[in-house]
């Protein structure tokens, strides 16, 4: 095969033994490689109603076929695996270079299923796998867990592994590679915690052959022109990072502040990307293949929230920032540190710590619950309250799991700002109406990088859109879905999306693995995936009142600022959409569109 490796390692760890398996190559054509791959997967292999946290789950890393070639921006692999956070499907993405380097060592996907005895850690090389101890390493946090298993492999081994919070089965633990990268979201890390595996360890000296290198290479260059002329891409990203998003989602009034109950924060300058470049960043850097390098490492030199790493982004930024009141940004940034160092998820971590924050201002949180008080603004309580999580010590027992499960032990779980137990991310629906529809429908629950329509509800790309209109968005949201499955499958950043679109992929696509792609049938692909990730999760119980949002988006009106008097008018939008998808009216999937997608259920 070209592109892909053709080949799968399955672990079994309850047998501790390690096989081969031949990838086959009509399903990497229907479903490409990384996220659908992955997707596909679980659900040919997985039981219903299996415990995320339980014996037969299976957690798979997965890279996709442009993934470790030089296709722009192509260093991605997906963990998928069903989510201890929301009962359904995980699928999470990360950069760095651990997906290149596993392509390199000749698998396209590693399936990890059963438990191990005693902790351990997979070792995989040039085609050939092992398990190996990991008792030495547990308990470490990544960047020391990385060091100890790089120097004793191969000093140019790629590690993706977990800290205390995976070990601690915190449930929304997640997997860091490259101690900077994360697969950040829906508790992947707990599921390997689960397992008794720490890390996966991956060299290999291999590389991945195209079909045609001289129409792969003019596709390339073509792209990387457009990355190179688009503002966000050449400009914005390189420039400021993400966090480049601070003031002007601030701006738009939908910079969500103090668990959302307003969207515009007072100290949202202080915490910019602006202000990052300025005091705290070190450098850019970049992942695998990228021109983009939005990569913040970043140093703290004095005082007490002295550290270094990487970050903090936009996300993070806001989640430990804005959405807790706090406009310090020493103590975001290590409190992002310790997100890194404890393999843990910074926006469900700083969402459940607000969430905290409002029980406990308005009293439903008993003070004899916790042994910080938890008031927004305090920076001391993000930075104490993330590193109790990662250890599970004292409140941070009760953080562990996530803001719907505390909100609801107290009573008031219409005070954790989910979709599907997973937290929102940092744009307030009431004033981008598009984004509030993605994080409803979305497969994994509360995410924006499953559809980002704020590319053109806020950025304009690739046209501007009214972010305070419903109308239309049900079809903006399906195409931004369907394409950032394909995206995601091929092994691609979803930043490269500001500057190309999918035919540019299909550019890169088609030469690199030889089969014949159009855009409508990469497009196909993804909404394929897309699909298949809905009929997991209506295997596993997911219904029509599932696809909601928190009753403060749709009751409250949005109190101050551009997006005053607003709230989400989502039954609207969710007809549309349901509409758009070929679904029937309780959002399940028509046998004729099933039909359409070639899908055999």
């Amino acid at each position: 095969m070209y592109g892909w490796t053709g080949k799968i390692l399955r672990v079994n760890l309850s047998a501790r033994s390690v096989s081969v398996e031949d990838l086959c190559p009509e399903i990497a054509e229907k479903y490409l490689g990384a996220r659908g791959l992955g997707t596909k997967i679980l659900y040919d292999e997985l039981e219903p109603g299996v415990d995320p946290l339980g014996p037969d789950n299976k957690i798979i890393f997965a890279t996709g076929p442009l993934t470790g070639t030089a296709a722009t921006s192509a260093g991605r692999y997906n963990v998928v695996t069903k989510s201890p956070l929301t009962g359904f499907i995980a699928a999470s993405n990360s950069g760095g270079y651990f997906p290149a380097e596993m392509k390199y060592a000749g698998f396209d996907a590693i399936i990890v299923e059963g438990v191990a005895e005693e902790p351990v850690y997979i070792w995989v090389h040039n085609g050939k796998a092992e398990i190996r101890s990991a008792k030495h390493v547990w308990g470490k946090n990544t960047a020391e867990t990385t060091d100890i298993l790089v120097s004793e492999t191969d000093p140019d081994a790629k590690v993706a592994c977990i800290g205390p919070a995976g070990e601690k089965l915190v449930l929304f633990a997640c997997v860091v590679n490259d101690k900077g990268r994360a697969a950040g979201r829906s508790g992947v890390g707990a599921v390997m915690g689960s397992k008794n595996l720490k890390a996966i360890v991956v060299r290999g000296t291999g590389d991945v052959k195209v079909a045609d290198p001289a129409k792969f290479r003019e596709a390339v260059l073509a792209a990387f022109k457009k990355i190179k002329e688009a503002p966000v891409t050449s400009q914005g990203l390189p420039t400021y990072g993400t966090a480049v998003l601070v003031n002007v989602i601030n701006q738009h009034g939908a910079f969500p502040t103090r668990n959302f109950q307003t969207g515009v924060f007072e100290g949202a300058e202080k915490i910019s990307g602006e202000t990052l470049a300025a005091t705290l960043l070190v450098r850019k850097r970049a992942c695998f293949g990228c021109p983009i390098a939005c990569g913040r490492p970043s140093v703290v030199k004095s005082g007490k929230y002295k550290g270094e790493g990487e970050g903090p982004e936009y996300e993070t930024i806001w989640a430990l920032g804005a959405t807790c009141g706090v406009d310090n940004l020493e103590a975001v940034t290590k409190a992002n540190y310790l997100c890194n160092e404890l393999g843990l998820d910074p926006i469900t971590m700083g969402s459940t710590i607000a969430c905290a924050m409002e029980l406990y201002e308005k009293g439903y949180l008993p003070k004899n619950a916790t042994d910080i008080p938890l008031v927004f603004g305090d920076a001391d309580a993000v930075v104490e309250a993330t590193r109790r999580t990662g250890y599970r010590e004292g409140i941070g027992d009760l953080l562990a799991k996530g803001s719907y499960r505390l909100a609801a032990e107290f009573g008031h779980p219409e005070l954790s700002m989910s979709a599907k137990k997973q937290e929102y991310p940092a744009y307030d629906p009431r004033g981008v109406k598009g984004i509030g529809l993605n994080y409803a429908t979305s497969n994994r629950g509360g995410c924006h990088v499953r559809g980002y329509t704020i590319s053109p509800e806020i950025l304009g790309v690739p046209e501007k859109i009214d972010p305070l209109s419903k109308d239309g968005k049900a079809a903006w949201v399906k195409a931004f879905q369907d394409v950032t499955a394909l995206v995601d499958s091929v092994g691609m950043c979803l930043f490269t999306t500001f500057a190309l679109g999918a035919s540019d992929v299909v550019s890169m696509l088609e030469p690199a693995t030889g089969m014949p792609f159009s855009t409508e049938k990469a497009t196909l692909a993804g909404e394929r995936i897309w699909n298949l990730e809905r009929l997991f999760n209506l295997r596993e119980g997911l219904t029509k009142e599932d696809d909601t949002l928190a009753p403060r988006l749709l009751n409250e009106p949005m109190p101050e600022g551009p997006a005053a008097g607003q709230v989400v008018e989502l039954a609207d939008m969710l007809a549309d959409y349901y509409a758009a998808r070929g679904w029937s009216e309780d959002g399940k999937p028509s046998a004729e569109t099933l039909d359409r997608l070639g899908i055999a259920v």
